[in-house]
């Protein structure tokens, strides 16, 4: 893992010491001490809509997580670095607003009515400079709007809440019609065209209308939806939110709000709800960005891949965003709403990335996911795909997944080099890595589900270089899974963190395959056969685990019970404190063997004070 700044300290003047020389010695050696300790502490990742780029797009991410190129190129989005300094042009109620647009000049600012609509299909492509970006926006003041940087929210088109999701930020005096709308008709989403800014917009469809995508950045170039609201009209089956597809470069969507998105099971006309992503087709895409945003649909908050396509999205930032489906959606629940035909929604899992370079997914919540179509609930999916033997280019290299907090799932991670159905094979998968992440609230069975920590597959090409460093899990299935026929898998690492797991199965256990599968053959002679079978290199240590069956390698903690384990606050798989006791106190019996045990000097497990912080303000 790449060293991470240092937490800033206060300092302290220096005062000649009248003490005996012979003591000089000692105070050096504890001030070492106390350095080491404290330059061992992770630091939690700023938080800024542009913290990882400068005036111009100067990328800042630094070259490399572990073994995961950060991201090479950024987006700097501010309103300070992507000037509208020409005329504002107020456009009436019934205008045509692709007319408008292509009678303004790159620089211009389009004021829109609060509470008019537009009918939308193409808005024109300008070929604007970075200088003059053409701005849409709402006629409302910004005194009136969030602030710069910060989320929108229905509230501000006059809807107070919504049922099943979390509480909102208000305007100042209530909920009121503050924006301007765009009703999308053209039925694979609204071409948004180049060098333009939507500020204070409400994108939605028709309630007569058989729309697939709300709006779509093809071919599109330097695109910012800025506190923008995206969702069907009520009641409308609309599978996607924004669509990055075709030559999408420079795209953004920041500070915003998509709702409603989903795709009903058998009866429904689609099958795979997105709130942003994509990835298809033979132009580059590139420079993405996701920040601070409410992202919610049926199958995948955020999907790239799974089409037919030339080339591979790279260098994508997803920052401090809530991943979020309501729990209405799932049958049995309290308030579950079934659809007018009577069918569930589809659901799949909050993020997954098919076709991808240099991906950042950072200070994110993640949550609610459950299984029953076609997978089985987990967060997070890293599965490059050759789908349908359409993309033979399609790879997931170079993911860095840090300081995110997923809850409310029935599996953390799936990493997977799986065949399509046709039997074709991605072109790589491998390079990932995983540090300070915090995950509880595991379900299996009653989500259709395993509750594990990890299901890793490899069939072809072999995974390879997976980095998970000080992580929290507290899950009610396995700690890993393997299905691998193949050559051992090379530079697999599990290293400085926390679980518990269930007892219904050996930790690490076989995610099937048949005999010829490594851990099949291995797991009833325990863990480290398993891990020797299946990975070399690899390194499993200096982990504290929570289990009651299974043996595990030399150089881990392993006890039977969170007291044990001097976890501040863990009670069924729930932790409202997962911190490490240091020492008897409240909530603490003893200090935890996972205190201060890690090889960099950090506790084990996730840094909680910096997932906190890096989340804080985030749902």
């Amino acid at each position: 893992m790449a060293p991470l700044p240092l937490r800033s300290f206060r300092s302290v003047p220096v005062v000649r010491s009248l003490a005996p020389k012979r003591f000089h010695f000692f105070c050096l050696a504890s001030a070492f001490v106390v350095w080491a300790t404290l330059s061992a502490l992770a630091a939690a990742p700023p938080t800024g809509e542009n913290a990882y780029c400068g005036k111009g797009n100067v990328a800042q991410f630094g070259a490399k997580d572990g073994p995961a190129e950060l991201p090479q190129a950024c987006y700097y989005t501010a309103l300070d670095g992507t000037p509208s300094p020409g005329k504002q042009i107020r456009v009436g109620a019934k205008s045509d607003l692709a007319a408008a647009i292509d009678g303004a000049k790159c620089g211009d600012t389009l004021l829109l009515p609060a509470g008019a609509s537009f009918n939308v299909n193409e808005l024109p492509s300008k070929k604007c400079d970075d200088q003059h970006y053409i701005t849409v926006r709402t006629d409302t003041p910004d005194s009136k709007l969030p602030p710069e940087g910060t989320r929108i929210s229905p509230a501000w088109a006059g809807v107070a809440s919504l049922p099943g999701r979390p509480p909102f930020a208000q305007p100042s005096n209530g909920p009121a019609k503050l924006l301007a709308t765009l009703v999308v008709r053209r039925a694979s989403g609204a071409i948004v065209g180049d060098h333009i800014r939507f500020i204070g917009i409400e994108w939605t469809t028709p309630p007569d209308a058989d729309i697939g995508r709300i709006v779509t950045a093809e071919h599109s170039d330097h695109v910012i939806f800025d506190r923008n609201w995206v969702h069907p009209a009520d009641g409308r089956e609309v599978g996607h939110g924004i669509g990055i597809i075709h030559g999408s470069r420079m795209i953004a969507v920041i500070n915003s709000y998509i709702s409603g998105l989903n795709c009903i099971a058998r009866t429904g006309k689609c099958t795979d709800a997105t709130a942003v992503g994509g990835g298809s087709g033979d132009d580059p895409i590139s420079t993405l960005k996701f920040y601070n945003n409410f992202l919610e649909s049926s199958g995948e908050n955020i999907l790239f891949g799974g089409s037919a396509a030339t080339q591979v999205p790279t260098d994508i930032e997803i920052r401090r965003n809530h991943l979020f489906r309501p729990m209405l959606w799932k049958e049995g629940q309290p308030g579950y709403t079934p659809t007018a035909s009577g069918e569930p929604y589809i659901v799949k899992n909050n993020c997954e990335l098919k076709n991808a370079i240099r991906v950042l997914l950072e200070a994110n919540l993640l949550e609610n996911s459950w299984g029953g179509f076609s997978q089985t609930g987990y967060s997070i999916l890293i599965t490059p795909k050759n789908q349908a033997s359409e993309c033979p280019i399609c790879r997931v290299n170079d993911v860095t997944i840090r300081f995110d907090r997923i809850r409310n799932v029935a599996g953390v991670l799936q990493i997977a080099n799986a065949l399509a159905k046709t039997g074709a094979a991605a072109a790589d998968g491998g390079r990932y890595s995983i540090h300070d992440i915090f995950a509880d609230d595991l379900h299996d069975k009653d989500y259709k589900g395993g509750g594990s920590f990890l299901i890793l597959i490899s069939a072809q090409p072999p995974v390879h270089d997976i980095q998970i460093d000080h992580v929290t899990a507290f899950v009610s299935g396995v700690l890993l899974s393997i299905l691998n026929s193949g050559a051992k898998l090379p530079n697999f690492t599990l290293t400085n963190s926390v679980f518990s797991v269930g007892d219904r199965r050996p930790p690490v256990a076989s995610a099937g395959g048949g005999p010829q599968s490594c851990a099949s053959k291995n797991q009833a002679l325990g863990s480290e056969a398993v891990l020797q079978a299946c990975f070399d290199p690899y390194k499993f240590d200096r982990n504290l685990i929570i289990s009651g069956r299974g043996s595990f390698p030399k150089g881990n903690i392993v006890v039977g019970s969170p007291e044990a384990a001097g976890i501040r606050d863990l009670k069924d798989g729930i932790a409202k404190d997962p911190r490490l006791c240091h020492a008897k106190g409240p909530g603490c019996s003893k200090a935890s063997p996972g205190a201060g045990a890690a090889s960099d000097g950090r506790d084990l497990g996730a840094d909680i004070d910096a997932v906190e912080a890096a989340i804080a303000g985030v749902e």
